[in-house]
């Protein structure tokens, strides 16, 4: 009697889907979009979940909660209104698919604040791909044949990450009821496309002093090859709990994936929210006829740091970049600008870096002993489940169209630092290492800090004596700045005067004699 009632409760959901999916007499959008995906030879057909709360918002909350058994019943409307509208593609495809789209309010989140209260329920997050699996077939239905009988019979398999409320079992038949043997037609089979992958939250809007965290993917069917490590990516989907394989020390504890039914690329250019209020000044700026413009931005980079005009206009240009071109015969130039800053301790190379780091929309730091050749580019890994070769992407292919600020660059080993030499021209990472061939976006401008090979510049030395790089390293460097820390009374009281400048500052309008909170003194 309950299942009758289930079964008469997924006819109804089913029927209030069909009446949104049917909106000739509205605006026809589905209808349309349906009739799209039919032409097109698709199998998964794209849901505002804002058209969907429109019209009936008592479903369209059912969806993001109880979203298993409402995306059942979406998916069986949608195929009764393909086989509807062309009953003979809806028989050749076995099964059609949905994919949501649109505003998620609260259930828009980043891999660090995907919790437990989530599970179960549709969630959209956003990160950078770091790791890929190969796509493997999965199998949906096995066909068996019994020589001794001479019989056929078929299995349906379902588990966890399929929308089916009873997962079946997954042990494969070998024998039929009687005991006789069975043999797998492999032909008849039934499989489907499977990929696992891994987001993690974009480094830019990472905590300071916390390990990043990341979410599984699992993608089926025609999700599967959207993205690539390195790529920033929006993914909607159901949020579950499975089984963990591992037996560790604590109980309780689960593996937690996302089911993906729809994933989308993000922009790589970074499009910084800017305001009626930022255009306006901007306009205001560009009529000005003081100054030249080029030179105010360049003394309002970095305005603590005293001097060094040339090295703030060149790392102007370097947060601008330059103009890339590809040519008709396929060829790149790139526009990336590479700098490196190489003097004696103690003159702010470091605070430059840091800088360029909080002015960049995408920016991430690495140190010269702190990484490695492979953490640079990219590495290829063991997935630690399934034993399959997967690529994980490094700094330079996760700050692809960005920047990458290397310091201590002096301190890496030679084996390491010509890891970088491709990247620096080419603008991409090539791996060919336990049987993978592979290609992988790096677009980014290298900003590097390095000693001299003495610690301090020897000024008895010729400048390549004092550098120590390679000569092929030093060429992929469009600009390259010696700074000296001078023994100069003058110099160091103009330094002084300026760091004392900066403290004692005090906002235009203040009166004299007014008491000052403490906070301002820091």
């Amino acid at each position: 009697m309950a299942e009758i009632d289930v079964d008469q409760r997924l006819r109804d959901i089913q029927k209030e889907y069909l009446d949104f999916l049917d909106d000739d007499g509205d605006q026809g959008i589905y209808s349309d979009a349906v009739k799209d995906m039919i032409n097109r030879k698709g199998k998964r057909l794209v849901i505002n979940i804002n058209d969907l709360r429109r019209k009936n918002p008592i479903r369209c909350q059912s969806v993001l909660t109880a979203s298993f058994e409402e995306l059942v019943a979406f998916q069986r409307a949608l195929k009764e209104f393909v086989s509807a509208a062309d009953p003979q593609y809806s028989k050749e495809i076995e099964e059609f698919f949905i994919a949501l789209e649109g505003s998620f309010g609260s259930r828009h989140v980043t891999p660090r604040t995907l919790v437990s209260s989530y599970l179960g329920n549709v969630v959209c997050v956003e990160g950078i791909v770091t790791k890929c699996s190969i796509v493997r077939p999965k199998v949906v239905r096995s066909v068996h044949y019994c020589p001794a009988t001479s019989k056929t019979m078929e299995r349906r398999y379902a588990d966890l990450t399929t929308y089916d409320a009873y997962p079946s079992s997954s042990v494969y038949p070998t024998k039929d009821e009687d005991g006789n043997l069975l043999e797998t037609e492999y032909g008849l089979s039934v499989y489907k496309n499977h990929q696992t992958f891994s987001i993690q939250e974009m480094p830019e809007k990472a905590p300071a002093g916390q390990l990043p965290r990341n979410v599984d993917i699992i993608a089926d069917n025609d999700l599967v090859d959207t993205c690539k490590p390195g790529d920033r990516v929006q993914v909607v989907g159901m949020y579950r709990c499975l089984p963990s394989k591992k037996q560790g020390y604590t109980t309780g504890t689960f593996r937690t994936v996302l089911i993906a039914n729809n994933v989308q690329l993000l922009s790589k250019e970074v499009s910084p929210q800017i305001s009626v209020d930022d255009v306006k000044k901007c306009k205001k700026f560009s009529k000005q006829k003081v100054k030249d413009v080029f030179e105010i931005l360049a003394h309002s980079l970095a305005p603590s740091i005293h001097g060094n005009e040339f090295i703030k206009k060149a790392i102007l240009c370097l947060l601008l970049g330059g103009v890339e071109k590809v040519l008709p015969n396929g060829t790149r130039l790139r526009g990336d600008i590479n700098i490196l800053l190489l003097g004696d301790p103690s003159v702010a190379k470091s605070q430059l870096l840091r800088y360029v780091l909080h002015t960049a929309p995408r920016a991430i730091p690495t140190t010269g002993r702190g990484s490695s050749g492979v953490g640079l580019t990219a590495a290829v890994t063991t997935d630690q489940e399934t034993g399959d070769r997967r690529l994980e992407a490094g700094a330079m292919v996760l700050a692809d169209r960005g920047v990458v600020c290397i310091d201590e660059f002096d301190k890496m080993s030679d084996i390491d630092r010509t890891a970088i030499h491709e990247v620096m021209e080419q603008g991409r990472v090539t791996i060919a290492k336990a049987g993978i061939q592979a290609k992988l976006n790096a677009r980014c401008s290298v900003l590097a800090a390095a000693n001299p090979v003495y610690g301090k510049y020897d000024q008895y030395k010729t400048p390549m004596e004092n550098i120590g790089l390679q000569d092929s390293l030093l060429s992929r460097f469009d600009l390259l700045f010696i700074m000296l820390d001078k023994m100069d009374p003058e110099s160091d009281r103009e330094i002084a005067d300026h760091v004392v400048r900066m403290h004692r500052y005090r906002k235009p309008g203040e009166m004299d004699g007014e008491r000052m909170s403490i906070n301002n003194f820091y």
